[in-house]
């Protein structure tokens, strides 16, 4: 039921206007940040304050050369291509260890089962500084650091407490009961897994891996400390941009970011409703 209720008193009707102007001021204090910055992408002046001719909605004041920038410059080119190559394989690690640890920890048999989630999701406790830090000493001492698999694995272990936690939650609602029939019909354990428990949990699987593909291409911190000059992804080239040469292209690399996060956050929540539907926990 939407808005207040006829015989709503006095302080209820105060409290209810207030805290939407609450959620309203906090809403705009997170997105005004983005909302400056896909303008200022647009620019045509190499300046990131807003012209006088950008102001006035004039034309001139506009311009795609930004963009024309990311996409011939071969720095950022090589950026690009390094994201996309480290991003997609841990996102793959992390979906394929994230969904097994979740599987095995709603088993209620299993020992220690807060303990051991508690250690899986650290990553997303610890402060990212002090991750970065641990990572770097120890793939120095097994050889992996300045590597694309010393990045690789890092961004995998950032991104496996997202996947356990929506495969987790999908995890819930799952009826044990097929799978035990699956059995005494002489399914073997893999058979089960793939014929009737991924089809189910399969929303919360893509859930994760979208969060974990997110975290991996937008993450700054760790590739810093772990990778070196030939792994520099598409978020440290704008870091270096930023404290080196002030380009004006970084707005445009972050205004695509924006996009591509919004599109995949946009996914997430279409398959977040289909899972509830699969699990009956709303009307379709």
């Amino acid at each position: 039921m939407s808005g207040l209720p006829p015989y709503a008193s006095t302080g209820q009707r105060v409290w209810y206007y207030t805290f939407r102007i609450l959620c309203g001021l906090i809403f705009f204090f997170l997105i005004a940040p983005i909302a400056v910055v896909i303008p200022l992408s647009f620019n045509s002046q190499d300046f990131f304050t807003f012209t006088k001719e950008m102001l006035s909605f004039d034309p001139d004041g506009y311009s795609l050369k930004h963009y024309r920038d990311f996409f011939s410059n071969p720095d950022w080119q090589d950026a690009l291509k390094n994201s996309i190559k480290i991003a997609p394989m841990a996102t793959i690690i992390s979906v394929s260890l994230g969904t097994l640890a979740a599987i095995g920890l709603s088993q209620p048999h299993v020992p220690a089962r807060r303990a051991i989630m508690a250690i899986l999701i650290s990553p997303m406790i610890v402060p990212l500084i002090i991750s970065a830090a641990g990572m770097y000493f120890f793939y120095s001492k097994i050889g992996l650091a300045g590597t694309y698999w010393g990045v690789v694995l890092a961004h995998a272990a950032l991104g496996i407490p997202f996947v356990i936690i929506t495969v987790t939650a999908t995890l819930v609602g799952f009826d044990r009961s097929l799978t035990r029939a699956a059995a005494n019909m002489g399914a073997d354990p893999v058979t089960t897994f793939f014929k009737v428990q991924m089809p189910l949990i399969l929303p919360g699987v893509i859930s994760g891996g979208l969060f974990a593909f997110i975290t991996s291409f937008d993450e700054v911190v760790v590739v810093i400390f772990v990778g070196s000059a030939k792994q520099q992804t598409l978020p440290w080239q704008m870091f270096t941009g930023l404290r080196e040469q002030i380009s004006p292209t970084i707005l445009a690399v972050a205004t695509i970011l924006v996009v591509i996060s919004i599109a995949l956050l946009a996914t997430v929540e279409v398959l977040r409703r289909r899972s509830e539907r699969l699990r009956g926990m709303s009307p379709g």
